[in-house]
Order: C-alpha cells, then structure tokens, then sequence
C-alpha cells in the first residue's frame, strides 16, 4: 500500500504536518504502508492534475483543498483554503470525516497534533519540538527582527533549508528524518548543513539587497526584486531593516510565477487594521490575516507590480 503525502513545499509547518501526519497515519491506519511525498506551490493557474493522487490513499496537508475524488485526508489551517465557491461547498458536504480545516491555528502541524490526540487518542510526545517550533515559525513568534534574521536556533537554520534548498530531494530527507530525530540532529546531517552554509551566504547578501532596494511610506516597506533574480528570502528582514513598519509589499520571480508577498510586522506595537488573506483574495491568492501573497503568471511583471502598488496605498491608510 502507498500513501502519498501532498504538502506546502519549502515551508517549515508544511515539511512538519507530512511527519506528524505520517506519524499518525502509520501508527493508527497503515502501519505497513509506503509512505510519498510531493511538495505544491502556489501558482496562478492552480490545479490538482489527477495524476497527483498515485496512492492507495492520497493526504493533502497545509495547502489548498482538493475536490478530486481519490482525496482521503485533508487538513489545513488557512483562512484561504479554497480555490472556489463550490470547492467550499464540496468540502462542507464531505461525509467521510477525514477532512478538516481550523483556520484559528497558527500552524497546520499544530492543528494536525490536536486533533488526532481528540479525535483518535494519538500523542507523539518525541514531536512535541516539531510541534512547538511549527507554531513558532508559521506563526512568526519570535522574541524580534533581529533574532529572526540571526537564525541561532536549530529549527530556524533549518527553516532557511526547507525555504531555500531546490528541488524535492532534499525537503522529502528533512521530512523522514523529522518523524525521528530532534531539530538539532538534523541540523548535525552534513547534507543539510552544507545546504545551510550556502543559504546562509546567500541570507547575508539579502540583507545587503533588500537595504538597498526597500524603502518604508506611511509604514509600509515596499522593495521590487525583479531585477535582482532573487525567488525567496526571510521575510524578517523588512522588519529588521525598518523596525517602525507595520506592513510590507514586495514583487518578486521564480521559475514558475510572479509573486507579490504582502505581509505583517509581528513587533508593530498599533494594533493592526488590515486582513491580508481578505485583500490577496481579491487578487486571486490568499493566506491569512496577517500574511498573504498573490501568484501571478510567468513574466506578468506589470500586473503583479500594479497589485503591489495598489495594495501599497491600501496599507497606508
């Protein structure tokens, strides 16, 4: 038997919920299965391709929902977890009692934890760091800027692993070694370590860029890296750069999208205004309250950069 596992790929709650939820399943359902996993990114033309569900029993974690029938388990954590009216009203209507979907969790793998030991009297207590660093990643709470842009902690260096390493091979080793091994050990795989340095590097300079290219208006950070070729990068860094911020906008590119990041300060001492899933919904993403992006085709520079300025003045006010 397979069990195929789709998940947010290079996310750190996404790489968390596929080993709880292996976890679990393995021990309460499928103890002789093999196990799969498939990372899905966001894209303008969002589709699940019935090829995707190749297993015996096909789980979806921390993503869109799936209205395809092969689907057997699904949980997610976004206020944004549908693709369509009638997905919702699909998901509403299921009657297998394996779909579920709380959008008041910080994390997915937080979300995934409490519900199995509720509902199926499941506790993984060797998990509890995945758990705990879960909620603090997905749900930015660090202590400040500066000590998410230092990365001292063993999950936050692994955290620029998941996010930065290419390709599938690596995010899949980091998710088997996660249902096992502390953050900490993991970090010590001289694979993962070797990819840390060079992310690391590549952090270093981002700071140096987005310095370079942010600017901050009515306490919204705006900075374009289009031009500079860059797919990701730590999203404390804003913050960092511009400490009296509430709000940043920024357009950037990838082998597969043009995307417009719109995010939160998690230190701003005013309460915040704006609901940043509701505005990138407008646009045709989504995310939640206080994080959000809007995926745009290939080479729509000019469309996401639009958005970006719109949604600019919007958080201003």
């Amino acid at each position: 038997m397979k069990v195929r596992v789709l998940f947010h790929d290079h996310c750190f709650d996404g790489a968390a919920a596929s080993a709880f939820v292996t976890r679990f399943l393995r021990t309460k359902f499928y103890p002789s299965a093999q196990f799969a996993y498939t990372g899905l990114a966001h894209r303008a033309d969002q589709l699940f391709e019935p090829s995707l569900f190749d297993g015996d029993v096909n789980v979806i974690v921390d993503f869109k929902y799936a209205t395809d029938p092969q689907l057997t388990w699904y949980f997610d954590h976004h206020q944004s977890a549908f693709l369509s009216p009638e997905d919702a009203e699909h998901f509403h209507h299921d009657t297998s009692g394996r779909k579920f979907l709380d959008p008041s969790y910080r994390s997915c793998t937080k979300f995934i934890s409490t519900l199995v030991k509720e509902r199926y009297g499941f506790e993984a207590p060797d998990l509890e760091e995945l758990v705990t660093w879960a909620d603090i990643v997905d749900g930015a709470l660090y202590e400040s800027a500066e000590a998410a842009v230092k990365m001292d902690a063993p999950a936050m260096r692994l955290t620029l692993v998941i996010e930065g390493s290419k390709g599938p091979h690596l995010v899949q080793k980091i998710i088997c070694l996660m249902q096992s091994q502390s953050l900490e050990q993991i970090m010590g795989n001289p694979a993962i370590q070797t990819e840390y340095n060079r992310l690391h590097a590549t952090h270093l300079r981002n700071i140096d860029l987005i310095h370079k290219a942010g600017s901050c208006d009515g306490g919204v950070i705006y900075f374009d890296l289009v031009d500079y070729g860059i797919e990701g990068y730590n999203k404390f860094i804003p913050y960092y750069l511009f400490p009296d911020s509430a709000y940043t906008v920024s357009v950037s590119t990838s082998s597969f999208r043009t995307k417009v990041s719109v995010g939160s300060n998690p230190w701003v001492r005013e309460p915040l205004r704006h609901n940043l899933a509701t505005i990138c919904e407008r646009y045709g993403g989504g995310g939640h309250p206080k994080v959000g992006a809007i995926s745009f085709p290939i080479g729509a520079v000019i469309e996401a950069r639009k958005a970006a300025a719109e949604i600019r003045e919007e958080l201003k006010n």
